[in-house]
């Protein structure tokens, strides 16, 4: 995929505030409760995958060139608006489901295509390198409130609750392989949500269209939660939708709906609990047990 065009050039004032607003936004973004690591394992992370990094920029400048480098003539090429490490921030945040690609332009004061390009790129490099970057808890649609979330250290409520739903007690399985299912389902997740979009729009996705938008309130690893809870026969939607609060009955049925034949497809539909839970605090609380 091609670079995006440089940027317009700013007077040197402006430039220097744009940059450094771009810099202090990306180290509060790196945050362990957005990113999912440590300081110290988010800097390993970037530590081990420059190589890789190093071999796609190479790759792609040959891909661009149409050959092999030739000596310099004195063109320099542009320097990026965002470095290795900066790349992998966006892409695990974006990866994680921390927030839109279109918020985190509008943030940066990038286009949503610039961050579109970075992402897809450096989501290649991560999966050659294996890692798995898993989901976020909280995720946000609005700049106020992702900002007003770094401000805090605390929990928010929609964190603790899913805590307590993905419980092994239950989901019936442990956290380990409900975060292997969720990854199993991701891209079969992914293509469902986009036959969904093209139906509505009648048509293929533009180019630098609002694609990097996530249009649930549930991200994926949430839906697959609240869909196993309700297939085996722990508690009705009603519960669910008191238990989360702020998604509807209709929405998390229209979830079980989803979920459901990805994972009848895989013999992965789960066996009925034992147990039945009627209201939503004896739902939450049966995870404290």
């Amino acid at each position: 995929m091609p670079e995006p065009s440089a940027p317009q050039a700013l007077p040197t004032s402006e430039a220097h505030g744009v940059s450094g607003r771009r810099r202090e936004l990306l180290a509060r973004l790196a945050d362990p409760r957005l990113t999912g690591l440590s300081s110290t394992e988010l800097a390993d992370l970037r530590a081990e995958l420059a190589p890789l990094q190093a071999a796609r920029s190479q790759e792609r400048y040959s891909e661009q060139r149409g050959g092999r480098a030739r000596r310099a003539t004195g063109n320099q090429r542009a320097k990026p608006l965002f470095d290795d490490a900066a790349r992998v921030l966006l892409t695990l945040l974006y990866q994680r489901q921390v927030c839109s690609m279109k918020l985190l332009a509008d943030m940066l004061e990038v286009t949503p295509e610039c961050v579109g390009h970075l992402v897809a790129e450096t989501r290649r490099v991560l999966e050659d390198h294996g890692h798995q970057p898993g989901y976020a808890h909280s995720r946000f649609t609005r700049a106020d409130a992702l900002m007003a979330f770094l401000d805090t250290d605390q929990t928010p409520p929609r964190t603790r609750i899913m805590e307590s739903l993905s419980h092994p007690r239950l989901t019936g399985m442990s956290r380990a392989e409900l975060d292997a299912l969720t990854r199993r389902l991701s891209p079969r997740q992914v293509a469902q949500a986009e036959r969904a979009s093209y139906q509505r729009r009648g048509a293929d996705r533009q180019l630098g269209s609002r694609g990097g938008v996530f249009p649930q309130k549930l991200g994926d690893r949430e839906r697959v939660v609240v869909a196993i809870l309700y297939l085996r026969k722990l508690c009705t939607l009603d519960v669910l939708a008191d238990a989360l609060g702020d998604v509807s009955r209709s929405s998390i049925g229209n979830v079980v709906r989803e979920i459901r034949p990805l994972l009848a497809e895989g013999g992965l539909l789960p066996p009925p609990a034992a147990t039945r839970y009627r209201t939503a605090p004896d739902l939450l609380a049966a995870a404290d047990e």
